[in-house]
């Protein structure tokens, strides 16, 4: 069994402004420490990965969200199902 990890921020007037799944513990718990981070010191959310994610949430629009960090059990079989959905 893996364990994915996903978190939603969905704004009460713009809905669902973030969704992202990782595989990566690593990798979760950078992305909750910036948003973490970026809300304790009033600062717009802002990253890119120099490929193909891109993201910049205003603080103000930041602080009227609510965030929900999970994670949950998978197969090994439903990873690849998921996998095979995104590529297509």
């Amino acid at each position: 069994m893996a364990t994915i990890k996903h978190i939603t921020v969905i704004h009460p007037k713009h809905g669902e402004v973030l969704s992202e799944t990782f595989m990566d513990e690593i990798q979760f718990k950078l992305f909750l420490t910036l948003i973490h981070s970026s809300i304790e010191l009033k600062n717009d959310l802002s990253t890119f990965n120099g490929k193909d994610f891109f993201i910049h949430i205003p603080a103000n629009i930041l602080k009227e969200c609510l965030i929900v960090g999970n994670t949950k059990e998978v197969s090994p079989a439903e990873i690849v199902m998921a996998k095979s959905k995104m590529e297509s």
